[in-house]
């Protein structure tokens, strides 16, 4: 089976097409910075012939036209099996949340709709997915659909850390709780540390445009730093984050906008919000390096809180075998490993700062250190493929 995956993020666009259940991987793209007019980059690499392309300063205003680019590139290479878009036997999308259909489901509209119910709750993401399944039933109306929503792998987390201290029925009447994201990710991450030895308590740090950690106990969800929507936790690329939630109606009783309210939190904050320079750690990053301050002090909150969130679960876990980096920013930014590392250890954690500078997968902790410190590349596309191909089978 000719499976495609399509991962929408925050910020970007990713793509695996497999073979299934062989798992072979034919080729894969990756689209940076969509939204942008100029900034944008596609790369696309065929995985058995290790040809492949990068284009920068792209213009991708929109998730539509990346997904038109990688399409078009795939069905260019000769040496992909697939030259009519018709060929492709399903779609797997890392889907985020749908109003009642927890764990994998096909795209009905029923489906659908619930993604739309719940489009105040995640409207970065969700207003994304939709706009990517709008595409491809456009495209492939008669091709499965099917989606892997994020908060399957959270609903082991016990009661008293997905209850939220408002009124009951709160809860009960309109299901405000902890949901929880990002299942995709920190459950590839539960299965891949085992690998690398005893992995009875881990967290696992899913750092890119989108941030999130979580506490894995036995290789189950046992906490995470998000909450009932993704504006919550470590503060991402232009999202808030944690924030004292009376900010919101002080705002609007000084005269600002409910949408310019809105924004701050979902669109204009996070690393954005605090450096003015851009929501790219990458950019960040070389803005504090020339002394922007601004730039400086958006670094130093985004590792503070995760930092906070490392503690907490440290606490709650009573103790700790690995700590685990991954998504774009876990695993490419040495840096930002290093000052984690750095202010976490006390709990006999001790980096190898040589490691830590070339290692793009495995271990980069010292032999001595208490904890086992990893970096483990994101790979959700395989466990989209793997649940959406068990689906289509029954």
């Amino acid at each position: 089976m000719k499976l495609l995956v399509c991962n929408v993020g925050s910020t970007s666009l990713k793509f695996k097409l497999f073979e299934m259940p062989e798992e072979r991987v034919y080729c894969r793209a990756y689209v940076e910075r969509v939204g942008s007019a100029d900034s944008a980059i596609f790369t696309y690499k065929n995985e058995s012939t290790g040809k492949g392309f990068t284009l920068e300063g792209q213009s991708v205003p929109d998730y539509k036209t990346g997904i038109r680019q990688f399409l078009e590139a795939m069905l260019s290479d000769g040496d992909v099996p697939v030259n009519r878009i018709e060929q492709l036997e399903a779609v797997g999308f890392k889907t985020v949340l749908s109003k009642g259909y927890p764990g994998v489901h096909e795209l009905t509209e029923d489906v659908i709709q619930g993604m739309r119910d719940y489009l105040y709750i995640a409207p970065v993401h969700n207003s994304a997915y939709l706009a990517a399944v709008e595409q491809f039933k456009e495209l492939l109306p008669e091709t499965p659909l099917i989606g892997v929503f994020e908060t399957a792998f959270h609903t082991t987390i016990p009661p008293e850390r997905s209850i939220y201290s408002v009124p009951y029925e709160w809860y009960e009447r309109y299901g405000v709780r902890r949901l929880a994201y990002h299942g995709a990710s920190h459950e590839y991450i539960s299965e891949q540390s085992a690998l690398y030895g005893k992995n009875d308590r881990v967290i696992s740090c899913h750092l890119g445009g989108s941030c999130s950690l979580c506490a894995i106990e036995n290789g189950k969800s046992v906490d995470s730093s998000f909450g009932f929507s993704l504006q919550t936790g470590v503060l991402h690329a232009n999202r808030c984050g944690d924030i004292d939630p009376y900010i919101v109606p002080f705002l609007l009783s000084e005269g600002m906008p409910l949408g310019e309210v809105m924004a701050g939190l979902s669109k204009n904050g996070g690393l954005l919000g605090i450096s003015g320079v851009s929501g790219d750690l990458r950019l960040v990053l070389e803005a504090a390096n020339n002394g922007n301050e601004r730039a400086s002090l958006a670094v130093s909150a985004f590792v503070t809180s995760v930092v906070r969130y490392i503690g907490m679960f440290y606490a709650e876990l009573g103790g700790l075998d690995m700590l685990v980096f991954t998504g774009g920013i876990g695993e490419h930014s040495d840096e930002i490993r290093k000052r984690v590392c750095e202010s976490v250890k006390h709990f006999g954690i001790e980096l190898d700062e040589k490691k830590n500078a070339v290692v793009s997968e495995g271990v980069v902790s010292t032999e001595a250190s208490g904890v086992k410190v990893l970096v483990i590349p994101a790979n959700e596309e395989l466990g989209i493929a793997r649940k959406s191909y068990r689906f289509l089978i029954g």
